[in-house]
């Protein structure tokens, strides 16, 4: 998606907000008729009336604040959605959107519903050239947005865009060597450093976790290092990105069930994908913070040297686990990079992860079930970007209690805590491997949709980079 400010007004295509219907004889050239006919459609509770020139299609969307500035916010974005299926609907390759109403941000609201709704994964369709969509642009009239609003939300949506992609493409092509192959790429495009450790380098790192969960594979894990150091860092050490990278996740040798479960695991490496975009767009927005990411990856089979339950696996930090789910593998692999990121002594660390479904279940598609042992400040920072961003939180306890319930009796810990509260089980298995600030985020119930909703296509969502995105934009802020 292309956006665009123009400097001179356009006859073509246009997107015209306002927030009062007072405003309508701001609409370029808009006649009586037209007046009288948009005003009796919002009179009747409508709030997007269509007007066909021949030539080009006018759009005027009523702006209605909600309760509160992120439902707002949010209500715009969806509207945006909408206009993009209009769009495409009526053949429009580029669109001109005025803001008229008294909503600064209105404009890039719109525009980032409707770039959102525009994602297609087309690459394996034969008749993608058929159901391409048309909307290829997207303009700013004059004064409607700034250059550096425009400049974010071009990487935002390319960084949405390419973590989406990872996440759609199957295991046949995106195993964890092409995921870091993928992620070598974005990075001398945006300008981040990359270095990915194979298989003898993580051996040699002795990261027992992500090599037990490989064992039942014939395909190499890798663990993709990504930094971006800007000369004027206005963090003196590092944040710390780690992303889970399973590329696929059949359960290993305690199986999933395939119907609604094993079927979509190609997306059990959106941790992985979604800290490599958010990479991408850090370093396109050149943020003055020095950031590293970290994505363990691997696939999870039950082949013939597959790791067992019962099996006893040393970490990379010396840590000792017993193995009482094979499909318990995900915290396996961040575990050990949770341990590698503290030679970098970080300022915080900030794990994405498929991780339970025990998550899924608590909050659905609705939101992020995380937690940690960052400040409250940083707690109440990464609150308030998922509430502007409409990607919401819902923070879990850490109690020691919680810790009683993963001690392994013949090691240090068990991979699995047993039938109660797995999702926060889960959380206190990877605190064991912390000794900094950190926060979780168990995005498995809003990685992947089955449908289409809103701004959100089926398969990959990119959920959570548009607020981590945000958090580290107004990170170090007052």
């Amino acid at each position: 998606m292309e956006f665009k400010i123009l400097q001179k007004p356009t006859k073509k295509h246009q997107i015209v907000i306002i927030d009062d219907t007072a405003l309508l004889n701001q609409v370029p050239d808009i006649s009586a008729d037209e007046t009288t006919f948009a005003t009796a459609s919002f009179t009747a509770d409508q709030s997007l009336v269509t007007i066909n020139r021949y030539t080009h299609y006018i759009f005027i969307y009523l702006l209605k604040a909600k309760k509160t500035d992120w439902q707002t916010s949010e209500a715009i974005r969806k509207t945006g959605a909408d206009l993009t299926a209009a769009c495409n609907k009526y053949k429009i390759d580029e669109i001109t959107i005025t803001n008229c109403s008294s909503h600064d941000s209105v404009a890039i609201l719109c525009a980032e519903g409707m770039a959102l709704a525009n994602y297609q994964f087309l690459k394996y369709r034969t008749e993608a050239a058929k159901i391409t969509n048309t909307l290829k642009r997207i303009c700013f009239a004059k004064d409607t947005a700034s250059a550096k609003e425009v400049a974010q939300l071009t990487a935002t949506i390319e960084a949405i865009y390419l973590a989406r992609t990872m996440v759609n493409e199957p295991l046949n092509f995106m195993s964890a060597e092409q995921l870091a192959h993928e992620i070598a790429d974005m990075g001398k495009e945006a300008g981040f450093k990359v270095t990915i450790l194979n298989k003898a380098k993580i051996e040699k790192e002795k990261m027992g976790g992500l090599l037990a969960v490989n064992r039942g594979s014939v395909q190499p894990p890798t663990f993709t290092v990504m930094e971006y150091e800007p000369k004027k860092a206005i963090n003196k050490q590092p944040i710390v990105l780690v992303g889970k990278g399973v590329v696929y996740d059949t359960g290993g040798l305690s199986l999933k069930p395939t119907p609604n479960s094993m079927d979509r695991m190609k997306s059990d490496m959106s941790g992985a994908a979604l800290v490599a975009g958010a990479m991408y767009a850090i370093a396109k927005m050149q943020l003055p913070l020095h950031v590293v990411a970290l994505a363990p990856a691997t696939d999870n089979r039950p082949g013939e040297e597959a790791y067992t339950p019962g099996d006893v696996i040393t970490m990379m930090s010396g840590a000792t686990v017993e193995v009482l789910n094979t499909d318990a593998e995900g915290r396996m692999i961040l575990a050990d990079a949770l341990h590698y990121a503290k030679r970098y002594k970080p300022e915080l660390v900030i794990d994405f992860a498929t991780l339970t479904g025990a998550a899924s279940v608590a909050v659905g598609e609705y939101g992020i079930v995380c937690m940690g042992t960052a400040e409250d400040d940083t707690k109440q920072a990464f609150n308030e970007s998922g509430f502007r961003q409409y990607e919401r939180l819902v923070e879990y306890p850490l109690w020691d209690e919680y810790g009683e319930l993963i001690k392994s009796d013949i090691a240090d810990l068990k991979n699995v805590g047993g039938p109660s509260g797995g999702a926060i089980t889960a959380g206190k298995f990877l605190q064991h491997f912390t000794d900094y600030p950190w926060m979780h985020f168990d995005i498995a119930g809003v990685s992947f949709a089955t449908s289409k909703k809103g701004y959100t296509p089926i398969g990959g969502t990119g959920y959570g980079m548009r607020m981590l995105i945000d958090f580290l934009s107004n990170y170090g802020k007052a």
